[in-house]
C-alpha cells in the first residue's frame, strides 16, 4: 500500500533572489530536504523544469506545502488550473501556509472544498489585479518621463573629439567604414548612424 509523502515547493524569482524565508517556514513543517522542490525562475506561467518534476512524482494523498500562493504561481488563470489538477486530478492535499483557510487536508466535505475554491478564487484575482495596476503605473510613469524629456536606455556615445579628420578621412576613402568606426569606438552601425545625424542636422557637408 502507497504511503503518502510530504512535499515543499519553493520558488523565488531570479538567482540573485534568496529563498531563506521560504525554507525556514518548511523546516517549522518537518518537510524532509530531500522533498523540497526549490526553482529560481519567474512564476509567469508554469513550463517550469523543477515544478513539472515535482509534479510527475506526486502521488494521490500526498501533501504539498507552499509558504504563499504566489510561490505557486502569479496568473490567476492558470493557478486556478493547476489547483485543479492538483487537488482533483491527482488527488493532492495542499497547504498554503500564510493562508490557513487553503489548507484542503481540513473541511473534506462540500463546503470545505467550497471555501478553499472561493478563497483561492479571490486571492488569485486580487493577486492578478494588484499586477495589473503595477503595469499600468509603471506605463504611466514612464510615459510621464518621456514628456517631460527624460530619456531611457544607454545614454548616447559622444562624438571622439577628432570627429571631423575621421569623417574627412572617410569620404576622401583613406581608410574604410570598420576602420573609421574601431578609430571612433563605435560599432560601424552606431558611426553610420552618427554620420546620418549629423548629415541631417547639416553641421557639415559631405564632398
Amino acid at each position: 500500500m502507497y504511503m503518502s509523502n510530504v512535499y515543499a515547493y519553493v520558488r523565488v524569482s531570479t538567482l540573485h533572489q534568496n529563498e531563506d524565508r521560504q525554507m525556514i517556514a518548511m523546516s517549522k513543517v518537518h518537510i524532509p530536504t530531500k522533498n523540497i522542490y526549490i526553482e529560481k525562475q519567474s512564476g509567469k506561467d508554469f513550463h517550469r523544469p523543477i515544478y513539472q518534476k515535482l509534479l510527475k512524482r506526486l502521488k494521490p494523498n500526498d501533501i504539498l506545502y507552499i509558504k504563499s500562493i504566489d510561490r505557486l504561481g502569479r496568473d490567476y488563470d492558470e493557478i486556478l488550473e493547476q489547483w485543479k489538477i492538483l487537488t482533483k486530478q491527482k488527488g493532492v492535499d495542499i497547504v498554503v501556509l500564510d493562508m490557513p483557510l487553503l489548507d484542503t487536508r481540513s473541511g473534506k466535505n462540500l463546503l470545505g472544498t467550497l471555501i478553499a475554491d472561493l478563497v483561492l478564487s479571490l486571492l488569485s484575482y486580487v493577486s492578478e489585479n494588484e499586477r495589473c495596476e503595477i503595469r499600468q503605473r509603471q506605463k504611466e510613469g514612464i510615459e510621464a518621463a518621456k514628456l517631460k524629456g527624460i530619456r531611457f536606455g544607454r545614454p548616447p556615445k559622444s562624438l571622439p573629439e577628432n570627429f571631423d579628420q575621421i569623417y574627412d578621412s572617410w569620404i576622401k576613402k583613406e581608410i574604410n567604414g570598420d576602420e573609421a568606426a574601431r578609430l571612433c569606438g563605435f560599432s560601424q552601425t552606431t558611426f553610420y548612424r552618427k554620420v546620418k545625424e549629423l548629415k541631417g542636422s547639416q553641421l557639415f557637408l559631405t564632398e
